[in-house]
């Protein structure tokens, strides 16, 4: 109820620019150009943390991005998804191309054989969801599929990754403190295991300073998808209120629309089309991690290109 009341309110009353405080808007122009239409490139941190998928961030961390990022996570801007989920999209549509080798614009493999997309955020710690009101990363990557499908990419949103385990604020660690702290901390919920045998994954956060967080994400999910899976074609997890605790938590409005989409493609009964690209999903049902996608990094990781 409280996300809903706010998002009509911004919708309503729009009070200032998230990143530069024009009043009348929820973000100005100026500030729309600076967060979505700058180039998209890969950004490496350094030190990198181990198993780091490719990492693609459409702005740097600074100024108007990060006052339009903090405005929504913090001060619970969430009209500011629309745009935020714009700038993921881009940096997603440009980590699938990086992925397939592909410079072109278009998707990295034939329409006709494409699987979903699945955007999987890297959750916030169930503390920080309630104190916010909201999720931002997940939010944010509602927004994000809905762009793709706009643009005639397939992209569900799989919220599959929960906390294992309590971990400290990361604001004052290092990079290495961030790694220890983050290390096995997250897991992907069983009930989700299913769903990334479906299409491509592509890990998505809002903000990468050190990549510990997508670095420990992508752990988790490689390492799920060594687990026991149902069948093709057996009974398997459908989304009742089991399943759907298992993976969601329940707590927002964001699950619950994770919940309409997953259950509008299992009441289709039709099986998921077989990704071209078999970095993603081998005919084994391995799943891997394509690449990762942020709005911002921090910019001196835009500084480092060994490519």
């Amino acid at each position: 109820m409280r996300g809903w009341w706010q998002d009509l309110t911004d919708l309503v009353l729009p009070g200032e620019c998230g990143g530069c405080g024009v009043p009348r808007t929820v973000l100005c122009a100026r500030c729309r150009a600076v967060l979505c239409g700058a180039a998209v490139h890969r950004v490496r941190p350094v030190p990198e943390p181990p198993g780091l998928p490719v990492v693609l961030a459409a702005a740097r961390y600074a100024d108007e991005v990060r006052a339009t990022l903090l405005a929504h996570k913090e001060r619970g801007a969430l009209a500011l998804a629309g745009p935020l989920g714009v700038a993921l999209a881009g940096a997603v549509r440009a980590g699938l191309r990086c992925a397939s080798g592909s410079a072109g614009a278009g998707p990295a493999w034939p329409r006709g054989a494409m699987a979903p997309v699945l955007l999987v955020p890297v959750p916030s710690g169930r503390r920080s969801v309630r104190a916010r009101g909201h999720d931002p990363a997940r939010r944010i990557a509602l927004a994000a599929a809905g762009e793709l499908r706009r643009r005639g990419v397939p992209a569900r949103v799989v919220g599959v990754l929960r906390q294992r385990r309590a971990v400290a604020d990361q604001s004052g660690l290092n990079s290495r403190q961030r790694l220890d702290n983050l290390a096995g901390a997250l897991e992907v919920a069983p009930a989700g295991v299913r769903l990334l045998a479906g299409g491509p994954v592509v890990l998505v956060d809002d903000v990468m300073t050190t990549g510990a967080s997508l670095a420990e994400a992508a752990r988790a999910v490689r390492a799920a998808s060594s687990w026991p899976r149902v069948p093709s074609g057996a009974a398997g997890p459908i989304p009742n209120a089991v399943w759907t605790s298992a993976v969601y938590g329940g707590e927002t409005w964001e699950s619950r629309e994770e919940q309409n989409v997953g259950s509008r493609r299992e009441r289709t009964g039709r099986r998921p089309a077989r990704q071209v690209n078999a970095g993603a999903v081998d005919a084994g049902g391995v799943v891997d991690v394509v690449c990762a996608a942020v709005i911002a990094a921090s910019p001196d990781s835009f500084e480092i290109n060994r490519n």
